[in-house]
């Protein structure tokens, strides 16, 4: 029997009512508040706070991923809003989790999700569960703060609580405040929101980019250029041939992943459980023993990548330091393991665009 294709699903962001992206409907989206799956075990406010500077992370993106074992499947990626915590190959400010649920559930219906809007009644943002769990104001993860003077809202943190006061609920809290009749202020916290939509990559039979033979290069092309701009350091000839040869490669990778992407540039996202990351560079490319094991003891495989285009849409452009990624690479438990009662956190690997160190 012939070894399965994997297929490459690319993901794309596009305007979308907002009732489409809450968690009935069961979304892969983009920025806006995460729409949580399963009621039970969402994140606290330790597990969603970056490794590095410790404030609240926000929330990036959620893939919507059934498979084998799981009806119900969404991958979250968290970061953090700071840049400085986005230096280099530093990953810390990035958290990912995985939740999963059986047809059979306590929160959805066992038939499909229903295709037209809720009453005008239930189109407001709700920070309660079905279970009773609130969740921040702000951000839209678990709230175990509540305000001490109305007791109406919740927050993540004081960081939140604090940011809520000055822009909205200092001027609100009362006895008589109606929560769900005020519409949320926007923090400036949030990423803008949007629906990820999927199609099968389309790639050509005879596209080597996959399997690029690097070794195979030589340095004709750009020795002389690599012996004038070295000259005066000095160094042998092995040493610049070495270096020759590596640009070139460094070179292919590139253009490669240039070429893979230029029939769709405005993909903001690959994917393809069990397959391979389209790098873009050889630099900080990770080895088999930089992927952790799941805590249940299974390996952890490849699923899918966000890409460098997703910055275009998430408004983070300054004009000093933004948050900044070339490819950021989700892996997951080869084994799929439970994670019905809790939220699974699985690891990320951030690969720069090459020549930005930060």
């Amino acid at each position: 029997m012939a070894a399965s294709v994997k297929v490459m699903e690319l993901g794309f962001v596009q305007e979308a009512e907002p009732w489409r992206l809450r968690s009935p409907q069961f979304p892969s989206k983009a920025g806006g508040r995460p729409a949580w799956l399963g009621e039970v075990g969402v994140p606290g406010p330790e597990a969603v706070q970056c490794g590095l500077c410790g404030k609240p992370l926000a929330f990036l993106l959620q893939v919507y991923a059934p498979c084998t074992g799981s009806f119900h499947r969404t991958i979250y990626i968290f970061c953090c809003r700071d840049p400085q915590c986005h230096q280099g190959a530093e990953r810390r400010g990035y958290k990912v989790f995985r939740n999963q649920l059986p047809r059979k559930n306590d929160t959805y219906s066992y038939g499909p999700p229903p295709d037209s809007p809720p009453p005008a009644s239930k189109e407001s943002i709700s920070f309660q569960l079905k279970c009773g769990l609130r969740l921040c104001r702000v951000c839209g993860c678990s709230g175990p703060k509540t305000c001490s003077k109305c007791h109406k809202v919740n927050y993540c943190s004081r960081v939140h609580q604090l940011m809520d006061w000055k822009l909205q609920h200092k001027q609100l809290c009362n006895e008589s405040f109606d929560v769900q009749g005020v519409q949320v202020a926007d923090h400036g916290f949030l990423f803008p929101e949007y629906e990820i939509v999927t199609e099968p990559e389309e790639t050509d039979s005879d596209d080597d980019s996959t399997g690029m033979e690097l070794d195979t290069l030589t340095s004709e092309d750009t020795s002389s250029c690599i012996e004038s701009s070295f000259d005066e350091l000095k160094l042998d000839e092995n040493e610049l041939s070495a270096m020759a040869k590596q640009e070139t490669k460094e070179d292919k990778v590139f253009n490669s992943f240039k070429k893979r992407i230029s029939s769709e540039p405005e993909q903001i996202l690959r994917y393809c459980k069990g397959g391979d990351p389209l790098w873009l560079s050889l630099q900080h490319v990770p080895e088999k023993d930089d992927i952790p094991k799941c805590a249940c003891g299974a390996k952890r495989m490849f699923e899918f990548q966000v890409m460098p285009q997703l910055l275009n849409h998430l408004k983070v452009d300054s004009l000093e330091e933004s948050i900044d990624w070339g490819i950021l690479a989700v892996y997951t438990c080869a084994a799929n393991c439970t994670a019905e009662k809790h939220y699974v956190e699985e690891f990320l690997w951030k690969q720069n665009v090459p020549g930005n160190a930060m």
